[in-house]
C-alpha cells in the first residue's frame, strides 16, 4: 500500500497544490523528502496526509467510522472551505476526498467523497475475516513533539495489544512510550513463561525419541568419562557429535520460547543503532527499561536526547509492524506509510547522514514521507525524491546524492555556508589583495585573525595570497 498523489485545496499556505510521492512501483524509491524554511508548509503537508489517511484507518477498524476532520485553522485565510484528495495504490487504485467548510459559510466548491477510503478498508476487513493472521499496513505520523521518552513505573491503565491496536494513536500522538513500555513488559512476561523449565520439557517431549536418546546420554556419563580417560578417540568423537546435537536441540527450544514481536523490536534497534542491543525491562529494584550500549548496561534515562528520540521512534515503528503483521516471518518487512516531521531532530550529523538508509533497510516495506532542515539527510541517499517549498510553491529538485553539504546549503536550501558578515569581510579582504592595497589588507587580516579560529581555512588562504602578493611587489 502506497500513497501515489495528494492534492491540497486551500490548505495552509497552498491555494492549489498537487504532489506526486515516491513509490517503488514508479521510481524504485519509497522516500519523499520536503525541505524549506520555517513556515514554508512542510508540516502542513504531513498533517494533511495524516488527516486523510485517518479515514482509511477509522473505516478499517469500524465500518463507516469517521476519521479526523480538517481543522478550521488549517483552511487558507480568506477562503470559505478546503479539501484534501488522496490517491492510494494497493493492487488497485483508490481515491478519496475530505473537505471542511468554515463555520457560518456555505461550501459550493468542495465536498467530501469517501467511497475510496471505504472500499480500501472493506478490502482489508474482508482479508481479516477470511484469515485472522492477515497482515495490515502500518499508518503512522510522528510530529516534532515525538521525543518524550518517559513511562510510569506502574501501568496506569489497561491496554489491549491485539492486531488492530497497532493503529492506536498512530496518527495523533506518534511515540507513546508509556504504551510501548507496557507492551514490551507484557510480551516479556509471556516470553519468560515460555522459558519456564516445565515448558521447555514439554517442548522436548514433543520429540519423545530424541528426548529419550538425550536422557540416556546424560544418565550414562560415568561410562563415557571412562572411555575418554582411555583415549578412546572414536568414543570421544561420538561425544563431540552428541554434545553438538544436544546444543542444537536446546537452541531450538530456546528459539521457540523467544517472542517474535520482541525479537523484531530488538532487531530493529540493533540494526538502527550500532552498539545497542538487549533491550529489556528490569523488574528490580523497580520496573525500568535497560539497554546494552557497547557492552555496558544502561537505564534508558541515562541515554542522550538524540539516542532516546531515535530509540523511541524506531521502537514504535517496529512494535506496530510486529503487532500488525503476525503472518510474516520478519514483521519488519511489513508494508506501511510513515510520516516523520524533522527526521533529523536531535541527531548528530553522523546519524543524520545515514538516517534514510537505516530507515529503508530496517523497514524495507514502508513508504516514508519526511521533512528535514539538514543538507546531510538528502545528500547521502540515492533515489530520494526531494521537494523544496518556497512561498507556497513546490519545486522538485534534482538528485542531491553525493553533493557536499555546502553545495546543498547554497543551491538547494538557499543558505550561506558561513556567517554572512564574515563572508562579506573575507570577500572584501580578497578584493583589497587583488587591488594590491596591501596595507589595508594587512589591517583587515589582523582584525579577522583576532576573531576567527587560527585554523580557519579561508583566512589561511587569504593570508597566503597576501604573502605571495607582497613578495611579488618587493621583487618588482
Amino acid at each position: 500500500m502506497e500513497v501515489t498523489q495528494i492534492d491540497l485545496e486551500n490548505i495552509g499556505r497552498f491555494r492549489s497544490l498537487r504532489i506526486t510521492l515516491a513509490t517503488h512501483a514508479k521510481s524504485g524509491s519509497n522516500v519523499t523528502v520536503f525541505i524549506g524554511n520555517n513556515g514554508a508548509g512542510k508540516t502542513s503537508i504531513l498533517k494533511a496526509l495524516a488527516t486523510s489517511l485517518s479515514w482509511f484507518v477509522a473505516r478499517l477498524r469500524s465500518e463507516n467510522a469517521p476519521g479526523n476532520p480538517i481543522p478550521e485553522e488549517a483552511i487558507l485565510n480568506g477562503t470559505p472551505s478546503a479539501a484534501i484528495s488522496l490517491t492510494v495504490r494497493d493492487k488497485h487504485e483508490f481515491h478519496w476526498t475530505i473537505s471542511k467548510t468554515r463555520k457560518g459559510r456555505v461550501a459550493a466548491e468542495h465536498s467530501s467523497q469517501l467511497q475510496g477510503a471505504t472500499s480500501l478498508a472493506d478490502e482489508y476487513r474482508r482479508r481479516l475475516t477470511e484469515n485472522a493472521a492477515s497482515n495490515l499496513p502500518l499508518i503512522a505520523y510522528y510530529p516534532v513533539e515525538r521525543s518524550v521518552l518517559t513511562a510510569s513505573l506502574k501501568t496506569r491503565e489497561k491496554y489491549s495489544f491485539q492486531q488492530l491496536d497497532g493503529y492506536d494513536k498512530s496518527l495523533s500522538k506518534g511515540v507513546d512510550f508509556q504504551r510501548f513500555f507496557d507492551w514490551f513488559r507484557e510480551r516479556e512476561d509471556i516470553e519468560h513463561e515460555k522459558r519456564h523449565p516445565g515448558t521447555a520439557l514439554k517442548a522436548m517431549d514433543s520429540d519423545p525419541e530424541k528426548f529419550a536418546q538425550l536422557l540416556d546420554w546424560t544418565q550414562n556419563g560415568a561410562k563415557r568419562v571412562d572411555h575418554i580417560k582411555q583415549f578412546d578417540w572414536e568414543a570421544l568423537n561420538d561425544e563431540v557429535k552428541k554434545i553438538r546435537e544436544v546444543w542444537g536441540f536446546l537452541q531450538r527450544v530456546e528459539a521457540s520460547a523467544k517472542d517474535s514481536q520482541l525479537q523484531a523490536v530488538r532487531a530493529a534497534i540493533q540494526n538502527f543503532m550500532p552498539g545497542f542491543s538487549d533491550l529489556r525491562v528490569q523488574r528490580e529494584p523497580q520496573p525500568h527499561m535497560t539497554v546494552q550500549k557497547n557492552g555496558e548496561t544502561l537505564d534508558i534515562a541515562q541515554l542522550s536526547q538524540g539516542e532516546k528520540s531515535l530509540m523511541a521512534l524506531v521502537g514504535d515503528i517496529a512494535r506496530r509492524l510486529a503487532m500488525m503483521n503476525p503472518g510474516l516471518e520478519n514483521p519488519l518487512s511489513g508494508q506501511g506509510i510513515v510520516l516523520i516531521d524533522e527526521v533529523d531532530l536531535h541527531l548528530h550529523p553522523q546519524w543524520a547522514r545515514t538516517i534514510i538508509e537505516r530507515l529503508t533497510t530496517t523497514f524495507p516495506g514502508c513508504q516514508f514521507v519526511l521533512c528535514t532542515h539538514s543538507p546531510l539527510v538528502i545528500s547521502d541517499s540515492q533515489g530520494v525524491l526531494v521537494y523544496s517549498l518556497e512561498n507556497g510553491e513546490l519545486i522538485r529538485l534534482p538528485s542531491q546524492y553525493g553533493q557536499d553539504a555546502n553545495t546543498v546549503l547554497l543551491e538547494a536550501m538557499d543558505t550561506g555556508i558561513r556567517n554572512a558578515d564574515v563572508a562579506r569581510r573575507l570577500n572584501d579582504l580578497l578584493d583589497l589583495i587583488q587591488s594590491r592595497k596591501l596595507e589595508q589588507a594587512h589591517t583587515m587580516l589582523a582584525k579577522l585573525e583576532e576573531e576567527l579560529p587560527a585554523n580557519h581555512l579561508e583566512l589561511s588562504k587569504a593570508k597566503l595570497l597576501l604573502h605571495k602578493e607582497a613578495l611579488r611587489l618587493a621583487k618588482n
